[in-house]
């Protein structure tokens, strides 16, 4: 970890300002805050800094999605093998989540794919660090969709979501 760090930190000049990479900041910045916490300390006043920043709090608030997101691919499995006529004691659970997994997982990467590019493209344009958000929306946008909703209305749905709601 310490090796990394100390690439990172020879990069940053290139993309601070003035830098030949200063428009791709928002995209470095959204790299080494992911994999390290902030370096930042208040110059004034007495605030209270510690290693997590928003971007950690999101991380937690995805940590926390997992057993809804576990628990979706199994009603959405359960819910195609019931409608298939299969019979409620025939349905086991590991079978009810591979059968949710194949319509979620699409989805999921569609969303992932198509709003992380916007994002991305926006952060650039702005001039602004990469959104810290669009992790938790990209995992709460499949939940709430139709498991069967083509994958074009999923790209265009969350890049609309991303450009105007944010």
């Amino acid at each position: 970890m310490k090796f990394l760090r100390k690439q990172l930190d020879k990069m940053e000049p290139h993309f601070g300002q003035g830098g030949k990479f200063q428009k791709w900041h928002p995209l470095f910045e959204a790299a080494d805050s992911f994999m390290f916490s902030s370096g930042g300390t208040s110059k004034s006043g007495s605030h209270i800094h510690d290693g997590i920043d928003i971007k950690r709090l999101m991380m937690v608030v995805v940590y926390a999605l997992i057993p809804a997101t576990l628990m979706a691919m199994y009603n959405t499995g359960y819910q195609e093998m019931a409608a298939a006529g299969t019979a409620a004691a025939d349905i086991d659970l590991t079978t009810a989540v591979i059968k949710g997994a194949w319509h979620f997982l699409p989805i999921y990467i569609v969303t992932l794919a198509a709003g992380g590019i916007i994002e991305a493209l926006f952060a650039v344009v702005r001039k602004h660090e990469i959104n810290e958000g669009f992790l938790v929306t990209s995992l709460l946008f499949p939940l709430i969709v139709p498991p069967d909703l083509p994958l074009w209305q999923v790209a265009l749905g969350i890049s609309f979501g991303v450009l105007v709601g944010k």
